[in-house]
Order: structure tokens, then sequence, then C-alpha cells
């Protein structure tokens, strides 16, 4: 007899292929598969995901150098290539293999061993932990790059949102469920959002690194993991507005981004303070009232139990707890630009502020002394 805790992989494996775990009871794959007017959802929509993610990831690399890094030049974005420290074997170890900031004593033995005074080898380690840094011309590009997208995600979506029923009485997502129509528009920003978070999982390991890397790790994967859920139960419905309230906060972040990379310090203070009131607003209000409270009550009272109604919503509530910790930091960054009168690089967990790049001239400086 097995164990039971051995029958929890096979229940989920069981479950994962059983039809009646994406689709309500009564309902079959092959209603939806083989439908041709209208047309649903179909697995092998999903095959498309891989090129259309190339694609984009194509896309993004031609974008980033011929539009992006033209228009940061034309703002005055400073392009100036990362100041690189002396080579020095000695030195390079210790960085790579023991530490980046050596104490006091550590930087005494090292200035004795090569003959250098204290101040110099601090230089150095200055100098070299700034080189690992991405410059200013890259983050802005990536910053433009992924406002151009959600811009074009939310316009998208809510010009034909606009003229859906759904968006304006949540229970029509779950009328008639699961037979709701593929219609073009669907089709295309659903394509587009699973390309574009596919890309930046494959790209987070090479763009800028941020203190919530790993909670974007998550995120990123969340929500490729919603979006495929709620394309293959044909919960397209309630999927699209969830991504219409993200979208939302982050077309006007990227902006501060652009702003605070481009040395605009005020605008970029007052684009802040937007993307904070959007971002609680859409996220903790309007995201928990209108799409939890929708996938959590009125599907399970208008379609009745569901296997995956659980899983997904734990989904959605993971995403809600990251929307709390992201919130927790932009609420102190606000008060810090408040008494600081400008948005400052401590609290925020993928605003960096320009002041993180104040030491270059010193740096630079320094360097032509080594």
């Amino acid at each position: 007899m097995m164990e039971g805790s051995a029958w929890l992989p096979l229940w989920l494996s069981i479950s994962v292929w059983d039809e009646s775990f994406w689709l309500p009871l009564n309902v079959s794959r092959a209603q939806l598969e083989d439908s041709q007017n209208p047309v649903y959802p179909r697995l092998k929509d999903l095959y498309f995901i891989l090129p259309w993610t190339w694609a984009i990831y194509v896309l993004r690399l031609l974008f980033e150098r011929f539009i992006a890094t033209p228009f940061a030049k034309f703002l005055g974005v400073d392009c100036r290539p990362i100041q690189k420290a002396q080579q020095n074997i000695v030195l390079e170890k210790v960085f790579k293999d023991i530490t980046t900031e050596p104490g006091k004593n550590h930087l005494t033995r090292l200035a004795k061993q090569l003959d250098w005074d204290t101040h110099r080898v601090i230089q150095w380690f200055k100098l070299r932990r700034y080189q690992d840094k991405p410059s200013l011309l890259t983050k802005f590009c990536e910053s433009m790059w992924k406002f151009t997208f959600y811009l074009w995600a939310f316009s998208f979506s809510f010009y034909y949102l606009s003229k859906s029923p759904w968006l304006w009485d949540s229970r029509e997502c779950w009328y008639n469920y699961p037979f709701h129509e593929l219609s073009n528009e669907v089709y295309i920003h659903y394509m587009m959002e699973f390309a574009f978070y596919g890309s930046l999982i494959f790209s987070q390991f090479f763009d800028v690194k941020r203190k919530d890397f790993f909670v974007m790790c998550i995120h990123h994967h969340v929500t490729i993991l919603l979006l495929t859920i709620a394309y293959v139960a044909n919960m397209t419905r309630a999927g699209t507005i969830v991504l219409l309230l993200h979208d939302a906060a982050d077309v006007v972040l990227e902006l501060a981004k652009m702003a605070n990379y481009a040395k605009w310090q005020k605008l970029c203070n007052v684009f802040f303070l937007m993307f904070a009131v959007v971002f609680i607003v859409t996220r903790l209000v309007i995201y928990p009232l209108m799409s939890i409270r929708s996938i959590f009550f009125e599907s399970w009272e208008i379609i009745g139990p569901h296997k995956i109604w659980g899983f997904i919503n734990l989904l959605l509530i993971t995403l809600l707890i990251m929307h709390i910790y992201w919130s927790h930091l932009i609420i102190r960054m606000v008060f810090k630009a408040f008494h600081k009168g400008k948005v400052s690089k401590d609290d925020r967990s993928d605003v960096e502020s320009s002041s993180e790049d104040e030491d270059q001239p010193e740096q630079n400086a320094h360097a032509k002394t080594l």
C-alpha cells in the first residue's frame, strides 16, 4: 500500500492531465478544440509562444540599439563608457575570491604588498565595484523598451476592452463559460504578453540587477503560469482585466525611471508619485475588489465548483502578496521623497535614483592617478 505522501504527486499528475481539472463538468476539450465558428483557445496555440518570445527579444535588441540609444543621446543621458579599474592581478584576485570591500587592516596589507598608498587601493576597489554596474544608457534603453511595450499593451487592451461587456460587469466573465469566443484582439494580446514575460524570464539574468530580483523572478513565472491557465481553461476574459490593471502602473513607473536617468529629478518625482497612486489604486484596491472577488466568488456562484478554482486563486493571492510588499517599499519612498525633496534609491524595489551614479565623477578623477 502506498504511503499517504506518495499519493500527492500521483494525484497532481492525474489532475493536470485530466480535462476536468481545466474545464467545468460536462465540458470536454474536444468541444473547444474542434470548433471552427466560433473559435476558442486551443492547446496548439501554445506552440507559437517560443517563436513569439524570440521575435519579441530580437525586436527589443533592435529597438534599444536603433531607437532607444539615439533618443537617450538626444535627451542628454550620460552615454560615456564606464571607467574601468587599472588591471591588477593581486587586487583582482582579492575582489573575485575574497571580498569586494576589504576592511581597514586588509587594505593596509594590500597597500604594503603593492607599494601603494591606502587611499589608492580604496579607490581601485571603488572603481572596480562601479565598473560591474550597468551604465545609465543601458538602464535608460531597458526602461524605454519596457515603457513602449507597457504603453502599447495598456492602450491596445483598453481600446478593445472598452467595447467589451466584461470590463464593466465582471459577471460577464462567467456567463456561458467556457464557451467564450477567442477574438483576434484577445489572441494578439495574450501572445504578446506571453512573449514579453517569456523574454523577461530569459533576459532578467542579463538585465539591470535590482534588490527585488528574486521577487521579480517569482512574479514573471507566476504571470506566465496564470497566462497559461487562463488560456488553456479559456478564462481569457478575466485574464485580460488582470493584465490591464497590471500594465497601467508599469507605464508610469518606466517613465519615472527614464526621467531619473536623464537627470530630470523634478519630473522623476512627479512621475514616481503618479506611479505610487496608480499602483496602489489598481493593484491594492481594484485588483482584489474586482478581479480576485470575481474569480473567487462570482465564478463559483455562476459556474459552480471547479477543480482549477483553488489553484488559480492561490496564484492570484501570491501576486497580491507581492503587490503588498512592493507597496510597502513605494510608500516608504514617497515619505522619503517628501522629506528629502527627491526620490532616493534606498527603499525602492526597481526604481534606482541617479544618486547611485554620483560617485562616478570622483572615481573618474581618481582613476587618472592610477
